[in-house]
Parts: C-alpha cells; sequence; structure tokens
C-alpha cells in the first residue's frame, strides 16, 4: 500500500447540500483500509512530541502503531488507559491547536490525523464490543461524582478502575452532560456513541443517579454526613447563559444558545414527534463566533432558517475550529464578521423583527492577544430577522456552592480549585471542568476529572 507521509489520507463526509437538511453525522470516519494507510504516516517518535500537547497524555504514537499494524483491539486498549471518551474526543477535540499542531510531518506537510484515527478505534471497539471493563480488586470506600460531563466520566471511571465504589449524581435525566444536551447531532450521535460511552462507565461498576439536584435533592453535606462518601468530586459544568444586556433582549425570539441546543439535542426537538417545541423562524442570527455558536447555526438552518452568523471580530479571530466554521460555510450560513448588536427590535406583538448593528473595525490587541474590537461611528444598520440566539459563553450555576458551607468561588462565581489537584477549600471535596474553569473544552475538563482522581485516589489511600 502506497503512503505519502506529506499528505494526509482523505476522509469521507456528507455532501454539504445533503447534510443541510438532516441531523446525519457529518464526517463518515475512516473504514479499517484508510485508517491503516494514514496510521502508516506516523513516525513513531521517540521523544513524542504530540503527547506533550495531549490535555490527557495519552500514548499516540503506541495506539497509532498498532492501527498501523492492523491490531485494533490493542489500540483500543492503549486508549483505554489513558481516556473514557475516545469516541467523543475523536470527534470534538481541536486537536489541531493540540496533539497535532506538535506533529513533526505537520512541519512540511500535514500532520496524522490523530483525532480520526482515536475515532476509528473507539468506533472499532464499539462495533466489535472489546471488552474494556478491567478494573482492580474493588474496596469499600466510596466516593460520589457531581455531574456526568467530560470531567465526571473522566473522575468516576478512574475511581472506578482504580477500585473505588463510585457514584454519579446527575442533574438532567439523560446522563451525559453537556455531551448529550449541548453538541448536536450531526456532530455527536448519542444513541450510538455517547450511550456506548456511558454504558462503558456502568460496565466498570460505576452507579448513575440521574434526577438529583445536588443542592436542592441533596446537599454536598449530606452526602458526607448522611451517606458516608469519602470523597466528593464536583464536575456540574457551566450551563447558565450570558447575555449582552442590551435592549429588547426580553422579546419573544430571542433564545441563549444554551436552552436552543438542549431543546434540540437533549429533548429531540428536531424530530416531528418530539412534544419540546422549538423556535426557529425564517431568518436566524446568532451572536458569537465560537463552536457553540457554529452549533446553534448550522441546527438553525436544519431546521429551515436562513441563518446569519454575527461576530465582532474578523474572521482570522473567531475562536471555533477551523473545520467547524468550513462546514458551517460549505452548508450556507452567512457569515456577517466586524459587526456587533446595539439593539434587538420588536414589532407589536412583542416578537423580533430585526437587530440594530453597528460595523466594526479592529484596534490594539487586548488582553487575549486579539485585536480588540472599535465601533465605526455613523455605521448602524439592521438587520431583519425573527429570531436571536446569543452564543456568548456560560457561566456556573451558584446552586452548589451557595449551599456548601466552606467552599469557595472567585469573582467569576467559579469553584475555587487546586489546578494540578483538583482541591477546593472544603475538606474531601475536590472540583474540575467548566465549574471550576467556566466554559471550556471537552479534553480541557476531561484532564481536570483525570488529575483530581488522581489526587482523591492519593489522598484516600493514605487517609
Amino acid at each position: 500500500m502506497a503512503v505519502d507521509r506529506m499528505k494526509r489520507t482523505p476522509i469521507s463526509e456528507q455532501d454539504a447540500k445533503a447534510r443541510a437538511k438532516n441531523f446525519k453525522e457529518v464526517c463518515l470516519g475512516y473504514n479499517e483500509e484508510e485508517a491503516v494507510k494514514e496510521a502508516s504516516r506516523c513516525l513513531n517518535c521517540k521523544n513524542k512530541p504530540c503527547v506533550s500537547k495531549c490535555p490527557v497524555s495519552i500514548d499516540i504514537p503506541s495506539f497509532v502503531h498498532e492501527v498501523a499494524e492492523e491490531n485494533f483491539e490493542e489500540a483500543a486498549k492503549i486508549l483505554n488507559r489513558y481516556t473514557a471518551l475516545p469516541a467523543v474526543c475523536g470527534r470534538v477535540c481541536p486537536q489541531e491547536l493540540q496533539c497535532e499542531s506538535k506533529c513533526v510531518l505537520g512541519i512540511k506537510g500535514e500532520a496524522v490525523a490523530i483525532g480520526k484515527l482515536e475515532r476509528f478505534v473507539a468506533d472499532w471497539s464499539r462495533e466489535h464490543d472489546v471488552d474494556l471493563s478491567e478494573t482492580k480488586a474493588k474496596n469499600s470506600k466510596k466516593v460520589a461524582v457531581i455531574g456526568s460531563g467530560p470531567a465526571g466520566i473522566t473522575a468516576a471511571g478512574e475511581m472506578a478502575k482504580a477500585g473505588y465504589d463510585v457514584t454519579v449524581f446527575e442533574a438532567l435525566h439523560e446522563p451525559g452532560g453537556v455531551l448529550v444536551y449541548g453538541i448536536p447531532e450531526f456532530r455527536l450521535p448519542k444513541e450510538t456513541v455517547v450511550k456506548h460511552e456511558i454504558n462503558n462507565l456502568r460496565k466498570l461498576g460505576v452507579k448513575i443517579e440521574t434526577n438529583v439536584i445536588v443542592g436542592k435533592t441533596v446537599t454536598i453535606d449530606e452526602l458526607i454526613r448522611d451517606e458516608k462518601f469519602e470523597a466528593i468530586f464536583i464536575g456540574s459544568g457551566a450551563g447558565l447563559p450570558k447575555f449582552m444586556g442590551i435592549n429588547g433582549e426580553n422579546l419573544n425570539g430571542v433564545v441563549s444558545a444554551n436552552e436552543f441546543l438542549t431543546r434540540n439535542n437533549l429533548m429531540k426537538a428536531f424530530k416531528e414527534d418530539s412534544p419540546t417545541p422549538i423556535k426557529s423562524g425564517k431568518r436566524v442570527c446568532v451572536v458569537g463566533g465560537g463552536n457553540v455558536a457554529m452549533d446553534s447555526a448550522r441546527t438553525a438552518l436544519r431546521l429551515g432558517s436562513e441563518t446569519h452568523i454575527v461576530y465582532r471580530r474578523s474572521e482570522s479571530e473567531l475562536p471555533a475550529r477551523a473545520e467547524e466554521v468550513h462546514h458551517a460555510k460549505e452548508e450556507g450560513i452567512i457569515f456577517d464578521l466586524l459587526v456587533n448588536p446595539v439593539e434587538i427590535l420588536g414589532d407589536e406583538t412583542g416578537w423580533v423583527k430585526g437587530m440594530k448593528c453597528i460595523r466594526m473595525e479592529l484596534g490594539e490587541a487586548d488582553a487575549s492577544g486579539r485585536r480588540r474590537p472599535v465601533e465605526v461611528p455613523g455605521s448602524e444598520f439592521v438587520i431583519d430577522c425573527d429570531t436571536v440566539i446569543m452564543s456568548l459563553g456560560t457561566s456556573p450555576n451558584p446552586l452548589i456552592p451557595s449551599t456548601t458551607e466552606g467552599l469557595d468561588v472567585n469573582k467569576w462565581k467559579c469553584i475555587v480549585a487546586d489546578e494540578e489537584t483538583g482541591k477546593t477549600s472544603k475538606a474531601r471535596v475536590y472540583a474540575g471542568g467548566d465549574a471550576v474553569t467556566g466554559a471550556a473544552t471537552v479534553i480541557l475538563a476531561m484532564e481536570a476529572g483525570k488529575k483530581a482522581a488522581a489526587a482523591m485516589i492519593k489522598d484516600l489511600e493514605e487517609n
């Protein structure tokens, strides 16, 4: 099999015109022959530069080598030592900024498609029912995990593999956190991918209790005092949406990206028989430029709307993944860049009829390193629309800190926790992921869950 080390093996995708009208997965993944061909490009570097940029330190050259040798089951077992969510990470992680950015082949050619190979291995493992449920001998120590998103799943998996009795408490009726409510089907299928990863967790012996709102149904102190949990990890995420504070945000037809995506992804509002309503008008404006904004815009498009991304900086400053921007453009999303809303306009019935905006230009760099957008005087104009989706980020829900004595938060209402151990100001309580950092990526939440689990294990073994 001829292999061009400088060029990636192409990967199949749904046609843009077809996929813009359905919620099936866009990327179709590698088949066995394509995966072996792509893995064979890897130089198997001794110093493993790609690993240095992986937040969960996967031994990338080792699993890729096994793929090249067609030892797919062994590749799956290697991945399982480092990550509880390979099928998820292979789909949604920003590999181009992490592992693939350090690939030696990327200096003169194209980096190895590490993320696509991780996805292939995880999917092959699922399709061939590979058993990944090995754990150490069970001990009698009880550990609670609050939240079943990436941080919680990772912490629970690590603790269960080490022999601990783990119970996950999830506020929603389905486990998975942002994986089920935040990321659309066309990027991350729920039935095949997310539910399988959750079932792998259960095979490790993890118990999952849904519809438990910690801070209301039960408190942290009650879990420790009454239910005898010896350690608790808080991975409750950041689900509280932010708004701009401009006139008209209370009009009918203005919605947060969080609510819009939750209705569609978790409650399946896109299905004709769904009892959950969703508002997606003839023309939708999505305010923001991150991955959530792309997800919202591409969802609205699939619901039949003409969809605009309204972002105050230029394309080079878009925080969304390049792949997501590329897919959005292919599908017909309209990008109104260097544009910022100043007011949402309503009709006589209280519904959105347009959004007044002002054009921007880029000035000096701000603290983030990106050039600061500055208003162009006299450049106001109106975009006619009947739905506005605000995708400006999210912050942690204050319920847990407000009901837990001695648990410190910072000025952004995020739980204060040690970056390396996840230890909080409260004894036996650890935290990580978006509840600590504010909204971030799946893989960074997983890193936090993994570090906290290691610290919890160390502390429980010593005490």
